[in-house]
């Protein structure tokens, strides 16, 4: 595999067991690659050792005044010098391309999962885990598969140059091969506590990465409560963390390093010694003395290779046990199905609520807890959290289709859509049926202030769809943002769309536009809206209650309103009790004495209410807030006493 020819068309089944057994796979998948950076190195490695016996030969020939031996040698060492420069240029290029292509296979693994897994993966990893896995720890992936390869070719090098030194000089040969390998193993004993203290440093920076995405993402709301320069604090004294760590880790591979030029300057100066005694007593010569001399030298090259897969190997090790971590989360069901592709239509039925959804009809859904509405919209999209009954789809349980085909029948937008950055275009160039246009879904979606809000903060771009969007949207309002989420999920055009709370963060009168440009404009289809607001109840064709997992009740929202208590807590916020019946219209609305005609209370008669409503929602919010705080000193007292 070259660069080129990147992305992988199927990166494989990764082995996500442990970290070492992930590494392993990655190894083995990149034989080819590794078996080229492998050649390259020998050629590289044994070049560069080469040069001693070649200067050997230059200075035994000039002290014999042998010009004959002096031209072959300085033919042997342009040779040399060749390979050197050839095998360096070409191993580059090599690990290069494994490093790259190692780190690719690593993204592409973790683009499908959470492809695979969607929003039931940050239930259970967290958001800024992810994202370190899939930026550093993926380069220390790379690093580590890619430097096995010039790791084999130093070690093989090493061999190879002492054995010759045993058949070229036995005398000095013997404690040359006797020293290296107490080079290379006398950093073992502080490798453990150098990964340790890698592992520490790690973990300690996913912390901080973690922090650092929570806190820019709540950004706003954090501004709003006063809470900013609290968590700011809190992202410092994580970093110093961080920074402590980190020197401690540099300290044990600066020891390490240190070792690794003290040893072979002590081996070379015993070689010395050794071979000036030799000399002088005739039983070596001065040429076969420098050979050596320069061997040793150059040994310590290839020998830095040791302590770089030590290091690569310790860094790499917990970022390879993140990564396998993440990988090895499954879906409660089958990505493969165990029916053919197909995309059914006809009915949408959850026989674990008793929910139905008839085909071509706008249902919507009332839900009292917002995080059951969560799960019940995943199980109708086929994204079950945990295994059960499947949802049926015409019959067909969507769990036995292949993932594709399930996620084309059915799309879910839920409650917090995200925005990727790019231009309007960009964002709305989905897989569609072709039969809405983009202006049609903008229009059904009203989102005329966002396209001109998108024009005027792009100045370069006449057309607003050529108009940037930031990441994640972040320079939209979060009505805007939910507005333009939802014309992507409305150009679309699924057999099955599934809306929870598609209009929270909207106004009354802009939410009654949309309530009709989404019945206008899925006309012929089959939707299901999670919401509680009466503007869009008032416009489906059939409205479920929920209640404690099950469906209690089915009707027209009037109807509901006005029979169902449970259900006219839910959509009005009053208990039935507090009530008055002689306040009530017959479609369970507050009378125009005590409320307008969306449902809202009047003046006369309710201000003074909603003032004390008003007061103590505000009285219980500051205490909520008073107790998050309290709780958050005591969590600082105790790091700081930890």
């Amino acid at each position: 595999m070259q660069i080129q020819d990147l992305p992988y068309p199927d990166p494989g089944v990764p082995d996500a067991r442990s970290g070492p057994r992930f590494l392993w796979w990655l190894f083995r998948n990149q034989l080819g690659g590794q078996l080229t950076s492998l050649a390259w190195g020998l050629l590289h490695f044994l070049a560069v050792s080469g040069l001693p016996f070649c200067v050997g030969l230059a200075v035994q020939a000039v002290v014999d005044r042998s010009g004959t031996r002096l031209a072959l040698t300085g033919g042997l060492i342009a040779l040399c010098g060749a390979g050197v420069a050839l095998g360096e240029c070409m191993l580059h290029r090599a690990a290069v391309t494994n490093w790259i292509t190692a780190a690719a296979r690593v993204q592409q693994l973790l683009a499908r999962r959470t492809a695979q897994l969607g929003s039931a993966l940050t239930r259970r990893v967290a958001a800024g885990e992810i994202v370190a896995v899939s930026t550093g720890d993926v380069e220390k992936i790379g690093w580590f598969v890619e430097g096995v390869s010039r790791f084999t070719a130093a070690a093989v090098t090493v061999v190879v140059v002492c054995v010759g030194l045993v058949v070229y000089q036995p005398a000095l040969g013997v404690v040359v091969a006797v020293g290296v390998p107490v080079l290379a193993l006398a950093v073992l004993p502080l490798l453990p506590r150098a990964t340790r203290r890698a592992d520490f440093q790690r973990e300690k920076a996913g912390r901080a990465t973690e922090l650092a995405s929570d806190t820019v993402a709540g950004l706003r709301v954090l501004r709003g409560i006063g809470g900013e320069e609290l968590f700011l604090d809190r992202y410092r004294r994580a970093s110093q963390e961080v920074r402590r760590a980190a020197v401690r880790s540099a300290r044990m591979w600066s020891l390490i390093s240190a070792i690794q030029v003290l040893l072979p300057g002590l081996l070379l100066i015993a070689v010395i010694w050794r071979g000036v005694h030799l000399a002088v007593d005739g039983r070596i010569t001065v040429g076969e003395l420098v050979t050596v001399y320069s061997a040793v030298m150059l040994l310590t090259y290839p020998l830095r290779h040791f302590e770089e897969i030590a290091m690569a190997y310790s860094f790499s090790r917990p970022s390879a046990r993140r990564a396998a971590r993440v990988l090895s989360l499954e879906r409660a069901t089958d990505t493969a199905g165990s029916r053919e592709a197909e995309v059914p239509d006809g009915d949408l039925y959850d026989p674990a609520t008793g929910l139905l959804a008839p085909a071509e009809r706008l249902t919507a859904v009332v839900c009292g807890d917002p995080d059951v509405a969560g799960v019940l919209a995943e199980r109708l999209g086929g994204h079950p959290s945990e295994e059960g009954t499947s949802v049926l789809l015409g019959g067909v349980p969507l769990d036995e289709l292949p993932l594709g085909s399930a996620r084309t029948a059915v799309l879910v937008q839920d409650k917090d859509p995200v925005l990727l950055s790019g231009s309007l275009r960009e964002l709305l160039d989905v897989p569609a049926s072709g039969e809405v246009s983009a202006a049609e879904a903008l229009a059904a979606a009203q989102c005329g202030d966002v396209l001109e809000a998108l024009a005027q903060g792009s100045l370069d771009a006449d057309d607003p769809m050529d108009a940037r969007i930031t990441e994640r949207g972040r320079s939209l309002s979060g009505g805007q943002r939910q507005r333009l989420a939802l014309a992507r999920s409305l150009i679309t055009d699924p057999e099955v769309l599934v809306l929870d709370e598609p209009t929270s963060a909207v106004d009354s009168h802009t939410e009654a536009r949309i309530a009709d440009g989404i019945r206008g404009l899925r006309t012929g289809r089959t939707t299901v809206v999670f919401t509680s607001s009466p503007l869009l109840l008032d416009r489906a064709d059939r409205v479920v209650l929920v209640h404690e997992g099950e469906v209690v009740a089915v009707g027209a929202h009037r109807e509901l309103v006005h029979s169902e208590p449970r259900y006219r807590a839910v959509v009005t916020r009053e208990v039935d009790e507090e009530a008055a019946p002689s306040g009530v219209l017959t479609d369970g609305r507050p009378a125009v004495s005590g409320g307008l005609t969306d449902g809202r209370p009047a003046m006369s008669g309710g201000l003074k209410d909603n003032s004390a409503a008003v007061s103590g929602v505000l009285a219980g919010e500051e205490a909520a807030l008073g107790g998050v705080l309290h709780e958050i000193d005591e969590l600082e007292e105790i790091e700081e006493t930890a």
